[in-house]
């Protein structure tokens, strides 16, 4: 975000010169104005300024909404290749309403086509110092080639949408088949769903939409579980067994998922318990079959064995708050990060668990409670945060902050760098512009593509300055 004028004559005219006889003002009397990194929640606008998004620093970036809020989506893993790198893009999502009557909520299943937006070269193929004579004109046509439009125009949306008493507190695709989902409704039920048709319909089908869509189909979930004490939030599908699922109430209860065939589950009806509050998420370990995380209002992350009993094979304070959400890392399993309702986030080792204290890094940038965080799944050191402050942030914990580069980087641009000296080095971006954040997720397929919603919609969005940071394939 870059901050603006709105009138600079408005400004101009509130800083009134001292001296008399200056006569009429000019176009070279405006004052200066040097641009600097705007804090939320830390610098304040001042009058006649606003916020202006700045379009150069995504290679991405798109909004729509499917009517009602939305207080949880899923991306559902499609057939169209993995490392997709070339605009314009296709996704294919789940989300849960927040409707103002329980009668009016729907899942729906969607397809984003035509998402636009640019690949940028990173390291120029030639410099002018390669070519002395190259001249400006051909400069300047050579930094557009390095600019690469795919797609134009706005992306269409095709949706589908099932019916759904209450709200949908959360809902989560498996992997292995990601047309079976799981939902959270706000009734205290967690029900399974086979959505094949809707997505099988979507692939089909071109920009012009699907056959129905306008209606809601009425449609029976493969399970529906009422074994729960109370609503929930946390779900989540083991990537290693197919089909596993746990699922936790705000009674603290935790009850597992057992398949037993296709479209049949076997839940245990005795809850894992060793949390003192309502247990807020659950992730299950990217590479143990029965290993699985959790945390609560209690302020704790619990660990679990499911062949080991009904109680946490480990346990320890993460925060002195609530711990809203954490994200087991799947590309380095030892890592897990944690989000706290006081607007830190911390991220643990599990290899100092023995050592009683395994938070290896603690961040205070949010002021707001953080809602959402998720490990990129294409780079091991990064992550993205999303917090009730209205910013969504991205991290790469391997930077550290280099006072000669930066040097270096200022006499190269020959620009003022007016960033805050409490600024985290490992903050690689600020998103905005978006109202009520309640989750983020990145997308499997897509190198550096992050998918959130909030209370006005969702944003598809690519960070410019991220694509370093993630695997070329080889090229």
């Amino acid at each position: 975000m870059a901050r603006t004028l709105k009138n600079p004559k408005k400004a101009k005219r509130k800083n009134k010169s001292s001296k008399k006889g200056d006569g009429a003002s000019t176009s070279s009397s405006m004052p200066t104005i040097q641009p600097r990194v705007w804090q939320p929640g830390v610098d304040e606008l001042e009058e006649g300024e606003e916020l202006q998004c700045d379009p150069s620093a995504y290679n991405s970036l798109h909004a729509f909404h499917i009517g009602w809020p939305c207080l949880s989506f899923d991306i559902v893993r499609d057939s169209l290749g993995s490392d997709r790198k070339d605009f314009p893009h296709t996704e294919y999502f789940v989300a849960g309403t927040q409707a103002e009557k329980a009668s009016w909520n729907s899942i729906g299943v969607f397809k984003v086509s035509n998402v636009s937006g640019k690949r940028r070269e990173l390291v120029p193929t030639k410099s002018a110092e390669d070519d002395p004579d190259m001249d400006a004109e051909s400069s300047d046509s050579e930094d557009s080639e390095d600019e690469e439009e795919g797609g134009s125009g706005a992306p269409v949306l095709q949706l589908v949408k099932v019916a759904h008493h209450g709200c949908v507190n959360r809902i989560r695709a498996m992997t292995q088949n990601p047309h079976i989902c799981a939902s959270w409704a706000d009734s205290g039920h967690v029900q399974v769903w086979d959505f094949s048709s809707h997505l099988n319909a979507l692939a089909e089908s071109e920009t012009e939409g699907v056959q129905g869509a306008s209606s809601v189909f009425n449609q029976a979930p493969l399970v529906n579980f009422r074994g729960h004490k109370d609503e929930g939030y946390a779900i989540d599908w083991s990537p290693v067994v197919a089909g596993r699922l746990v699922t936790g109430d705000c009674k603290n209860c935790i009850h597992l998922w057992e398949p037993s065939s296709g479209s049949t589950w076997n839940v245990d009806p005795i809850p894992f318990v060793g949390h003192s509050a309502s247990v807020e998420d659950v992730q299950w370990s990217p590479t143990e079959p029965h290993a699985f995380v959790s945390c609560s209002v209690d302020g704790t992350i619990a660990i679990w064995d499911t062949r080991l009993g009904k109680s946490p094979a480990a346990s320890f304070k993460a925060h002195d708050a609530d711990v809203n959400v954490i994200s087991w890392n799947r590309q380095a399993s030892c890592m897990l990060a944690s989000g706290s309702d006081d607007g830190t986030f911390s991220i643990h080792d599990f290899r100092l668990l023995k050592d009683g204290n395994t938070v290896v890094a603690h961040f205070k940038y949010h002021k707001y409670p953080v809602t959402s965080i998720e490990w990129s799944p294409h780079e091991a050191s990064t992550l993205a945060v999303s917090s009730s402050d209205n910013q969504l942030t991205i991290w790469d914990l391997s930077l550290e902050k280099d006072e000669e580069e930066e040097a270096e980087f200022k006499a190269q641009t020959r620009e003022q760098v007016n960033a805050p000296e409490d600024l985290p080095p490992q903050l690689l971006f600020v998103h905005q512009g978006q109202k009520d954040l309640k989750e983020l997720h990145w997308h499997a397929q897509i190198p550096g593509m992050i998918v959130s919603t909030a209370a006005d919609g969702f944003n598809i969005l690519m960070p410019s300055n991220i694509q370093n940071t993630l695997p070329s394939n080889g090229s």
